[in-house]
């Protein structure tokens, strides 16, 4: 009965929700409702995390550095691409400039794993909530965002960049990370990397900076706009607060003793925004000649080194640059208020090499804007009588051969020729007629005879006709061997005919100056170069440097440096300096005029002449721009350049 009793008890109905509080969840939903959001999120995650790919290769702005050229005292010369980064080994950059950066972007860096939770939720929210743009990134996703993405501040741009940031650490060391942080971040002023924005903004490399310095450029990583101090007093005021948060932040971190922070009490004022060079002018050529060279000498080819990253150290004298560049300056001003007509077609050429090879200043042209072609390595006008040193060392170190088959008779500074003018060209078969079935005679300028004259004294005086039949007498194909082996390009050797001894060659005034300081260094020859020494990132390029050979003995060398010498003396008493020597130059023709000599182991050539670029390559008579003087405007040029003047 009981059991019956039990089975038809009334059942009562369990309460029901009504209102609002059916959508009221329960605690077992709103449990699961979370671990199913943790599952999926972290599903998500995965998926993402493995479906995410580092990019194969940076991007190429990343990568991308500029090339830095520096005068001879090392100080910089100019820069050149696109992009204004030179990378620096991390080992090279100090502890204090590391841990600066550190203390203001990422104190947490060599703990975390990439990213930062709190700052890219904090990021995100204010990115899709507000609007607005947070850092909110670790120095591993600011890595990634410089060489593998774009700087777009989106949520999908910021997914990605944690994504790869996560793989990135544990795919590359923490130190390789913040190397590439430091060489890729910008600093403003156009410079990209630590290296690049020690030297624009402290005038020194990285490697010289100190913790108050280097938490200065620390701070422009929060915006360099806003921060360079140089730009208004708010950016000053900014600036000086944010250094002083630095300190005391690496203060904090245990970087920075409260001794070593006392010590930075004022703020260290960065240099005023300023060019690295003067790009247009003399500069431009300076680069062009040491572009060249450092590609050919280096074997660099032109793609790795459109890439940049090269240090260049010339062989340019600043000093000696200034003097060359000022004394053409002069000669141009003096030629417009002079022959103001003729002037608009003039053309200066000049270069100085010292005995051992090195290029220490050109003069290209007025302006490399204007005038692309480099005046001092064009092969344009004739040598005309500079060239006849070389006729005379041939003489002096080969002898001659008046007669067929008889054996060379020795040539001496006091062997007498015939200085006469219209003499009589001469080879042992007789006198020489051109293809034009015209007898060749030669003359001296101003058709001037001075007789039976000795050859060394012929040269001080500068009289052709002995030397256009000692070049004859010697051969003319060892007339141009030692020319060539002095230093004068064979390309730009003139043909073999006797016209070969009066100067038809066309050398550059890098060459001719080189060919003259050869007779200096005691008759041994050095090619000139321009650069000395190339680094990239700091490591050293192999670099092949020319080095002296013998052209012509010691001997001849002495033999013709005196009657160098002696020509200077001559037309200059005045000039003092020991053992310098120099000889002008002119052309049949009166088209170009030249000045080239030595002093202080330190050779010059100066060439002035006229052509107008418009209508033809033919030079023009130089009426009057040549000067007046003993040996006229070239010679004043060389002179002031050289310091005599």
């Amino acid at each position: 009965m009981w059991v019956a009793l039990r089975r038809i008890r009334p059942a009562y109905p369990r309460p029901c929700r009504t209102g609002a509080r059916r959508w009221i969840p329960s605690l077992r939903q709103v449990f699961g409702a979370a671990l199913t959001s943790v599952g999926l999120s972290g599903l998500f995650l995965g998926v993402a995390y493995a479906v995410t790919d580092i990019p194969p290769n940076l991007n190429s702005y990343a990568t991308q550095q500029d090339n830095v050229y520096f005068w001879s005292d090392g100080t910089p010369l100019a820069r050149t691409g696109w992009v204004r980064r030179q990378a620096m080994p991390l080992k090279d950059i100090p502890e204090d400039v590391r841990w600066a950066v550190l203390a203001a972007e990422n104190e947490n860096f060599y703990s975390d794993p990439g990213i930062s939770i709190r700052g890219l939720t904090r990021a995100l929210w204010r990115t899709v909530g507000e609007g607005d743009t947070e850092g909110g990134s670790t120095i591993t996703q600011q890595y990634v965002k410089n060489v593998y993405l774009t700087q777009n501040q989106t949520v999908s741009r910021k997914f990605t960049e944690a994504m790869i940031a996560l793989k990135l650490d544990n795919r590359m060391s923490k130190d390789q990370i913040l190397e590439g942080y430091l060489n890729t971040s910008w600093f403003g002023r156009g410079t990209y990397g630590i290296q690049r924005a020690a030297q624009a903004y402290y005038g020194k490399d990285v490697t010289h900076l100190n913790a108050g310095q280097a938490a200065f450029l620390a701070s422009l990583l929060k915006g360099a706009g806003l921060y360079d101090p140089t730009l208004s007093k708010a950016n000053h005021r900014r600036a000086v607060e944010r250094w002083s948060w630095i300190l005391d932040r690496m203060v904090k971190i245990g970087r920075l003793s409260p001794a070593e922070r006392s010590s930075y009490r004022t703020f260290p004022e960065p240099l005023g925004s300023a060019r690295d060079h003067d790009t247009g002018k003399q500069s431009d050529y300076l680069v062009e000649l040491a572009q060249q060279y450092a590609k050919k000498a280096a074997h660099i080819s032109a793609k790795q080194f459109d890439l940049g990253g090269y240090q260049i150290y010339t062989t340019f004298d600043r000093r000696r640059e200034a003097a060359l560049t000022d004394a053409v300056a002069g000669a141009r001003r003096s030629a417009r208020e002079d022959e103001p007509e003729a002037a608009l077609t003039a053309h200066y050429g000049a270069a100085s090499v010292a005995t051992d090879g090195r290029i220490l200043a050109v003069y290209g042209g007025p302006d490399h804007r204007t005038q692309g072609y480099n005046e001092s390595n064009a092969t344009t006008v004739q040598a005309g009588s500079a060239f006849l040193p070389f006729v005379y060392a041939a003489g002096l170190e080969h002898g001659v051969r008046r007669t067929r088959g008889e054996p060379a008779t020795p040539v001496t500074p006091q062997t007498l020729y015939d200085g006469n003018d219209g003499v009589t060209v001469t080879t042992p078969e007789g006198p020489y007629w051109d293809r034009a079935g015209k007898q060749v005679v030669g003359h001296n300028h101003g058709r001037k005879s001075y007789g039976r004259i000795p050859l060394g004294k012929a040269l001080a005086q500068s009289v052709n006709t002995p030397f256009i039949q000692l070049g004859m007498d010697t051969g003319l194909n060892r007339v141009r061997e030692t020319a060539e082996a002095a230093g004068l390009l064979a390309s730009s050797i003139g043909p073999q005919v006797p016209a070969l001894s009066l100067g038809n060659s066309t050398p550059s005034a890098i060459r001719m100056a080189g060919a003259y300081a050869t007779f200096a260094a005691d008759g041994k020859h050095t090619e000139p170069y321009s650069v000395r020494r190339i680094t990239r990132n700091g490591a050293t390029v192999r670099l092949r440097t020319p080095t002296a050979h013998r052209a012509i003995g010691a001997q001849v060398a002495e033999e013709v440096s005196q009657a160098l010498t002696d020509s200077l003396n001559a037309a200059h008493p005045t000039v003092s300096t020991p053992k310098a020597a120099g000889k002008s130059g002119t052309t049949e023709d009166d088209t170009a005029a030249w000045y080239a000599g030595t002093a202080a182991s330190v050779s010059t050539a100066v060439v002035v002449y006229r052509m107008d670029l418009a209508t033809s390559l033919e030079p023009l008579p130089l009426q009057g721009l040549a000067g007046d003087s003993a040996d006229g405007v070239p010679y004043d040029v060389w002179a002031d350049a050289m310091g005599l003047g």
